[in-house]
């Protein structure tokens, strides 16, 4: 990457994280001033920008289970969300021509259509960076978005396979050797241990798959996904991914710097851009619709549909196959890049105050839940729950079985993360499926014997807004937390979290005591 780019990917993604805006906002804005500046991209920006969203895939993978996209609220709004929304905006395309205005006035049936179906997929860049960054990628909402992106992917497929008329290779059935073939790719991935062999191994791993599915006629960012789906419940999947994190996000920038060097716009096409953007309003309604039709709680589906309202990098390869085939003027390409440009932004802005949004109008979205949720959406409640455990990663798991071991059956651990539960339940311990952000779950847990709350959560912000929350529903016990660093610490202590323990320095302190201690 040249140093202009990483200039000026710096320069702005500081700045707009100095404003507590998510930087990729400011890469977005970065890739239109190089334009604006006349710098040209290289070949190398589109190979990092490729290679970042392939990682992307395969990570996403590692996370994803298979019976997730058969669930019916997964396929089901999927399908059904893009076929209503591309109806919907050949609708409103047909009725912007009818009142006069020109660029949609010369729009025919087919081009409305492609127009709807190329911004009815949401951007998996977009959603996954915000679903990370909130700590969020195992939620039940989460995983419902996940579980649409993928399926939306597989709808990608299809099309690319039907605009271009390139049918995938005969061999291409030799793919599904992969499966048999998994425990194999489980051994190397034991065999890699955990220093730089491991991230090595993801990478080999997932650019291997796009080569190997490209190699067949299949889109190979597929095989990078399907490639994780299969290692999803490998003992290492989430050290893989965590390995794999800072390098899937630095060549994540050239993906969002490329956007910006995608075309620079005139007036008329900004504002088509911004009127294509206002349309979200309605993605989102039909998003929050399909959802509670389909029995999802309110929360679930707000927070779903909210994560979900942005317009899809690929929207722009749907638009560029149609100028290529001559069905869509190049203008609409450069429309629908600043419309995905916008999307992001609103949604990065809008979505981290998603769960302030949701306690404020929680009454009046709750009115729209099915009376009878879906089994997995119901509550359990734990008996002779004195402590409470929630987050169950390493160090919140570690701290549940040392509590347990102190004071027995009265602790309970809860966790995000139904296969972590699951795996737990199994091991015959007193732990539970829940979102600790969910303040559905704490208006419906008794909390009147519960002493003291451990949050073992991985962000700061998570533990605060659980704490507020937990005061919200007249908890009035000791609630202890978390943190990394010296700043964060302070921060959640006045946020009213009764003690918060600084993970290096005070773990540090313990392996010291006890190490003193083998001397006496």
């Amino acid at each position: 990457m040249e140093f202009i780019w990483i200039l000026f990917a710096f320069l702005c993604g500081l700045a707009i994280k100095l404003v507590n805006l998510p930087p990729l906002i400011g890469f977005l804005a970065a890739g239109f001033l190089l334009n604006f500046l006349q710098f040209e991209p290289s070949n190398v920006l589109e190979q990092l920008s490729n290679m970042g969203i392939t990682l992307m895939l395969f990570c996403i993978g590692l996370k994803l289970h298979v019976q997730d996209l058969l669930k019916r609220e997964v396929w089901a709004s999927t399908l059904g969300h893009m076929g209503a929304w591309t109806i919907l905006l050949i609708g409103v395309v047909s009725l912007l021509g009818l009142v006069g205005l020109h660029a949609f006035e010369v729009l025919s049936l087919r081009t409305a259509a492609l127009i709807g179906f190329a911004l009815s997929f949401s951007s998996t860049v977009c959603i996954v960076k915000l679903l990370e960054e909130a700590g969020e990628m195992k939620t039940r909402h989460g995983q419902l978005a996940l579980g649409i992106l993928v399926m939306q992917d597989i709808v990608a497929v299809v099309f690319l396979v039907l605009a271009t008329g390139e049918i995938p290779s005969l061999w291409a059935i030799l793919l599904f050797a992969l499966i048999p073939l998994r425990p194999v790719l489980g051994r190397i991935l034991d065999k890699s241990g955990h220093g730089e062999m491991l991230p090595l191994t993801g990478i080999f791993f997932a650019l291997g798959a796009y080569e190997l599915f490209y190699l067949v006629g299949v889109k190979g960012d597929l095989g990078a996904l399907v490639l994780g789906i299969l290692l999803a419940s490998h003992s290492k999947a989430s050290e893989l991914n965590r390995s794999l994190m800072n390098f899937k996000d630095i060549f994540l920038i050239g993906f969002f710097l490329s956007i910006g060097f995608s075309a620079l716009p005139t007036w008329e096409m900004l504002g088509l851009s911004l009127l294509l953007t206002a349309l979200l309003v309605l993605k989102f309604v039909l998003f929050f619709f399909f959802f509670t039709s389909l029995r999802l709680r309110g929360r679930t589906s707000f927070l779903g549909a909210l994560a979900l309202s942005n317009y899809s990098e690929f929207g722009l390869i749907v638009v560029a196959l149609s100028v290529q085939a001559g069905w869509i003027e190049n203008e609409w390409l450069v429309i629908l890049a600043l419309a995905v440009s916008f999307s992001f932004v609103i949604t990065s802005v809008i979505y981290r105050k998603a769960h302030s949004y949701f306690r404020r109008y929680k009454d009046r979205i709750r009115h729209y839940e099915n009376p009878v949720p879906l089994p997995e959406d119901c509550f359990t409640q734990p008996k002779n729950m004195e402590v409470l455990v929630v987050g169950l990663g390493r160090v919140g798991r570690g701290a549940f079985e040392s509590i347990s071991n102190m004071i027995g059956a009265d602790v309970a651990g809860m966790d995000a993360d139904k296969f972590r539960i699951k795996q737990m339940q199994e091991e015959n311990h007193n732990v539970f499926f829940g979102d600790g952000e969910d303040v559905d779950l704490w208006e419906h847990l008794d909390l009147s014997n519960v002493k003291l709350i451990l949050l073992a959560l991985p962000a700061a912000d998570d533990s605060v807004n659980v704490v507020k929350q937990l005061r919200s529903t007249g908890f009035n016990g000791q609630v202890a937390a978390i943190a990394r660093y010296q700043d964060e610490r302070d921060y959640m202590m006045e946020a009213g979290i009764n003690n918060v323990f600084n993970f290096y320095s005070e773990a540090g302190a313990g392996f010291g005591e006890e190490s003193l201690a083998l001397l006496r």
